[in-house]
């Protein structure tokens, strides 16, 4: 298939070098980016969970606090603000 491409020029510059690299035509470089970037977008690599582990908020004072504000407080004083 025929198809008119404007091609910016900052791309122009890597098709050329990728071109220069590999030794293939233009046209063929063209395809062969399009073709890996194209294959690479539908097939995404699978993202790790992310898993958040609570902890007890034990100060180790043997006092447990529910606010954070009483914590702050514990460890900084009165004064913390």
């Amino acid at each position: 298939m025929r198809k008119t491409l404007t091609i910016d020029d900052d791309i122009a510059v890597l098709i050329k070098q990728e071109q220069r690299r590999s030794g293939d035509s233009f046209k063929g470089t063209v395809n062969t980016l399009l073709r890996r970037g194209l294959n690479s977008h539908g097939n995404p690599e699978p993202k790790k969970k992310f898993v958040v582990t609570p902890i007890a908020m034990n100060t180790g004072l043997g006092t447990r606090y529910q606010k954070v504000e009483d914590l702050i407080e514990a460890l900084e004083g009165p004064m913390h603000r």
